[in-house]
């Protein structure tokens, strides 16, 4: 059954801008943003972010604004309450970034958070 949760995640208008002017750029029409779990390092969980249109019974979703958001259920305890934003700086770059308290690991000091959970080019913590 496919389950929907309004408190699972937050996504800025920035995002869901962004989001809905790549679908409809490339004609991906019935697409949503897929937020899955791809990795973790000694700054907490990497997410990675994907255009999908396949949703399982076991996903999550969340619509804002006209956008989904899906998790699978295996990402969904990392991503509960996370935040999905879209930056466009020229001293960070360009694209989303997920913050997500429940994915936080502490105790070492190789990088940030926000780099860990972006989906630009910083990327990896170690």
């Amino acid at each position: 059954m496919l389950k929907e949760a309004e408190e699972v995640i937050n996504i800025s208008p920035a995002a869901v801008k962004a989001v809905q002017d790549i679908i409809d750029e490339k004609g991906m029409n019935g697409h949503g943003l897929r937020i899955y779990v791809s990795g973790s390092g000694c700054s907490g969980v990497q997410f990675g972010i994907a255009l999908d249109d396949n949703i399982n019974d076991t996903d999550t979703t969340v619509e804002t604004d006209g956008v989904k958001v899906i998790v699978d259920h295996q990402s969904l305890e990392y991503a509960r309450g996370a935040s999905v934003d879209f930056i466009n700086d020229p001293q960070k770059g360009t694209g989303f970034v997920i913050s997500a308290p429940q994915a936080e690991h502490g105790g070492c000091s190789c990088g940030s958070n926000e780099e860990a959970n972006s989906c630009g080019d910083s990327g990896s913590c170690c």
